[in-house]
């Protein structure tokens, strides 16, 4: 067994890592939940819309400059631990490999079950979907696991697939919607006048969250990536942009071809029938076709991320049983022992979710939203590299060293305060689970010690 990783990605895969990891199933999944957010509010979704791909931008430049000096097994924590010392970024990764991955990991096989079900006209929250979803996590490990350049090649192939409808729905339905009147009336007009504009507006960013998270995740394959310093940042910078400028796009879109109601009221139903209304019947199914395809696109990118989660602790000689989380096979060149443990960890955590959100509550006050919290709690872990790297970086000019970070810093406060706003007592409940999450890892980390 070796316990390095070889380099076989370029810009044009990290590129396609970052969009297509972000774009996929997030701006389908929530664009009805932002606008139930902000009661039918179009111009209060599009600003929610904004902030989160603002904040979004900010902290992917900042990781950006860090990228240009750093590089070793996983971005995020190599620079946490560049920031704060050896032990932060052991928390970090601890967090990312138990909480984080594989949490977005198995909500997007959920995902990408529903779209499966919506296509053939199934039940969505029975049985089969969650059977779907078990299908679709277990495809994507192999996908991962044993053909790491294939699964490259998958990333690059439906990155391209999944921005045609987008793209599609973007042009076409706001020139339907302009022709109709739809769009303008759809601007004009509120569909529920509740709550106040602050707490209706930090839900909706809070929910953006989730359609924009997983750009971070690109950065674990650096140690994978050809000319690492040099193309990951601009891999972060340019996938970032072209994320932000296509979910807005697309959201007009959609005014432009279904009421606000409708949306509201349709979820997935709604995108179906915004696509058929533009697209004809025929035309209509094939680009919900192509968005299955986009949701699994972004499923194997997160899964991407998750088999490497033990495996960036282990590489540091850190977590539990590093000579066994560290091993690379030599016939795929994966972390198969780390690829393995992030596979049940996304099991466990569809259980969780399931029982959560879908059956129960089975858990109480625990039933939290996993799709969400755990992305809040990452932009909580940034701030203290962000502080500390306009502490430390005396090198950087004053817009990298201090600007950046700054507005990087008052985005994620803002993404913490909204999360508050939103889920209200189940961040206390979810806080529970994440610290006693993170003391197993402390607890681990002292034995190691």
């Amino acid at each position: 067994m070796e316990t390095k990783l070889e380099k076989r990605y370029g810009l044009v895969t990290a590129i396609a890592m970052v969009v297509g990891i972000v774009i996929g199933s997030g701006v389908f999944f929530k664009a009805e939940k932002i606008l139930n957010a902000t009661g039918g509010n179009l111009p209060l979704g599009i600003l929610a819309w904004v902030i989160g791909g603002l904040i979004m931008v900010t902290c992917a430049y900042t990781f950006a400059v860090m990228a240009t000096k750093y590089e070793k097994v996983n971005g995020v924590v190599d620079y946490a631990e560049a920031a704060a010392g050896k032990q932060y970024g052991y928390y970090v990764g601890w967090f990312l490999a138990i909480l984080y991955y594989p949490n977005l990991t198995c909500v997007l096989a959920w995902v990408s079950a529903r779209y499966t079900c919506v296509l053939l006209g199934w039940d969505i929250t029975g049985g089969p979907c969650m059977v779907i979803a078990g299908l679709y996590l277990i495809c994507s490990f192999g996908l991962n696991a044993l053909s790491p350049v294939l699964s490259g090649k998958f990333q690059v192939s439906t990155t391209i697939i999944k921005l045609i409808p987008l793209l599609l729905m973007a042009v076409v339905g706001t020139i339907v919607g302009l022709r109709s009147g739809m769009t303008v009336r759809n601007f004009t007009n509120v569909v529920e006048e509740t709550g106040d504009t602050a707490t209706l507006l930090f839900t909706a960013v809070v929910a953006s969250a989730f359609a924009y998270e997983g750009w971070i995740i690109a950065t674990s394959i650096n140690s994978e990536l050809k000319d690492s310093k040099k193309n990951l940042p601009r891999a972060l910078l340019l996938g970032t942009l072209i994320i932000m400028g296509v979910y807005i796009l697309y959201y007009i879109g959609l005014a432009g071809a279904v009421s606000n109601e409708v949306m509201m009221a349709g979820g997935e139903e709604g995108a179906k029938l915004a696509f058929k209304t533009v697209f004809s019947e025929a035309a209509g199914t094939i680009i919900f076709v192509i968005v299955v395809i986009s949701c699994l696109g972004t499923l194997n990118g997160l899964m991407l991320g998750c088999t490497r989660g033990m495996y960036a602790l282990a590489a540091r000689k850190e977590g539990p049983r590093p000579e066994l989380f560290g091993s690379v096979d030599k016939a795929t060149n994966m972390p198969s022992n780390s690829a393995i443990f992030g596979l049940l960890l996304c099991g466990f955590w569809l259980f969780y979710f399931y029982g959560s959100n879908l059956a129960g509550p089975w858990f109480g006050p625990f039933s939290f939203d996993t799709s969400e919290l755990p992305i809040v709690t990452l932009y909580a872990f940034y701030i203290p590299v962000f502080i500390l790297m306009m502490k430390k970086e005396k090198d950087l000019n004053v817009f990298k060293r201090f600007v950046m970070p700054s507005l990087a810093i008052l985005g994620c406060i803002f993404m913490i305060v909204a999360a508050c706003f939103a889920h209200r007592m189940a961040v206390v409940y979810y806080l529970i689970i994440f610290a006693a999450v993170m003391a197993i890892g402390i607890f681990i980390g002292k034995s190691r010690s």
